[in-house]
């Protein structure tokens, strides 16, 4: 823990760094997180189903086409977040966004058409992109630069147990009532909590200056949104193979949300097993991440990043495997996927705060969370492309091919840093 305090407003403690000081706001931020990852956990069982069974779309990519909305819009958004923390307050973006999350819930529920439940994947990607990425900026400035990996491995843990759970809540839910509306209606709950508990959160201001203080903005440079946009991208090394890592790893995500329900339902499977290997993958996924953030942390974050990438590969081929038992095959890879991504989520996150100064981090963070959730979007185009020319399982294997070979640039590009 850090001592570095500074003064605080009348009334109210000294404004110190670390995870002990800062304990209850970062357990309010925790349980935010868990309802932000409840939200987009209703659809990783049902809505691939809905479009196929109650919309009656054919075309493999038709039914992606709503990760496609919601990655792309919570790309851009992450992007934006970061250059919106220079003018509005972090607590302030993190209730803009659960006000704009309100109608989802209700529109996939009773959506009329699939273009409602597509607008609705629009209105949730900038859900995501502002309260996921507020939460994650104001755990990272409560507890400074020595434990960053924890921090974001809690935070990350949070939002993806949720995910996981509610995947698996929807899909017991949808064997009892149907596919809609009983489902999507426990987003309403999320929906509830969220808002209220950002109410209660304070604001993080105060412990970016002071840690700003401690280190001082570097002299000359541009640290503006576009400057950090290409420093992240492309021209430091280091970033930049955090960001293709970013991208792949949810190049999976988005591939295996669309393709799994469909794949192992073909191989005979009901909902509620495709539920739990729907709900196991982010359960694992997310528990796995308070132990990989603190291991990020000691041993650093290179070889996290590269094995877990490796290690996601893996699971994508158990995935098609002739096991002779699709439940199995499904089980192994869930379990797989979700402990190579717990492995990469945290490292990931931290290692872009370790290469970027306080006064651009925002930026720098927001640049990686775009690339990274562009990878949504991609892998449900590729996924969708692939799947109708060459089959569910072919796509598959292309995934994890592709995840072979980012965790080998990642590999190649990519070195530890102290200080941002």
């Amino acid at each position: 823990m850090q001592n570095a305090s500074a003064p605080a407003p009348a009334g109210r403690p000294p404004v110190r760094l670390g995870l002990r000081a800062n304990a209850l706001q970062f357990s309010l931020l925790v349980v935010v997180n868990v309802a932000v990852g409840g939200l987009v956990g209703l659809e990783r069982t049902t809505v691939p189903l809905i479009g196929a069974h109650v919309f009656g779309l054919t075309s493999d990519l038709a039914v992606f086409s709503f990760i496609v909305a919601f990655g792309l819009t919570k790309a851009v958004t992450n992007l934006a977040a970061g250059a919106l923390t220079a003018r509005f307050r972090r607590k302030q973006l993190l209730v803009a966004g659960w006000l704009i999350g309100i109608p989802v819930p209700f529109v996939l529920a009773w959506a009329p058409s699939w273009g409602w439940i597509v607008a609705a994947n629009v209105l949730l990607g900038l859900n995501q992109g502002l309260t996921w990425s507020m939460t994650v900026n104001m755990k990272i400035d409560l507890v400074g630069p020595a434990r960053r990996g924890l921090a974001t491995g809690l935070n990350e843990a949070a939002g993806y147990t949720a995910v996981g759970a509610t995947a698996l809540l929807t899909g017991y839910l949808a064997t009892r009532h149907g596919l809609r509306p009983v489902p999507e209606l426990v987003g309403v709950v999320f929906v509830v909590a969220g808002l209220a508990l950002a109410l209660l959160v304070r604001d993080t201001a105060a412990h970016v200056a002071l840690e700003l203080d401690r280190h001082p903005r570097p002299a000359g440079g541009d640290t503006g949104p576009v400057a950090a946009f290409a420093r992240t991208s492309w021209r430091d090394r280091s970033l930049r193979g955090v960001s293709q890592a970013g991208l792949v790893n949810n190049l999976n995500d988005g591939l295996t949300w669309g393709v799994f329900p469909l794949l192992f339902t073909d191989h005979g499977l009901g909902l509620a097993a495709v539920g739990l290997i729907k709900g196991l993958y982010p359960l694992l996924w997310g528990v796995g991440q308070i132990p990989a953030g603190h291991l990020a942390d000691r041993l650093g974050r290179k070889p996290l990043i590269v094995t877990g990438m490796l290690v996601q590969s893996g699971g994508l081929l158990l995935a098609v495997a002739p096991l002779g038992d699709a439940l199995l095959a499904g089980v192994l890879s869930a379990v797989v996927l979700g402990l190579g991504t717990a492995m990469v989520y945290p490292a990931l996150i931290a290692s872009v705060s370790d290469h970027a100064h306080p006064s651009w981090r925002a930026n720098a963070l927001g640049a990686y969370r775009f690339w990274r959730d562009v990878g949504y979007a991609a892998g449900a185009l590729v996924a969708g492309v692939l799947a109708d020319v060459l089959g569910l399982g072919a796509t598959v294997v292309a995934g994890a091919v592709l995840t072979a070979v980012s965790g080998l640039l990642a590999a190649r590009w990519i070195t530890e840093s102290t200080e941002g």
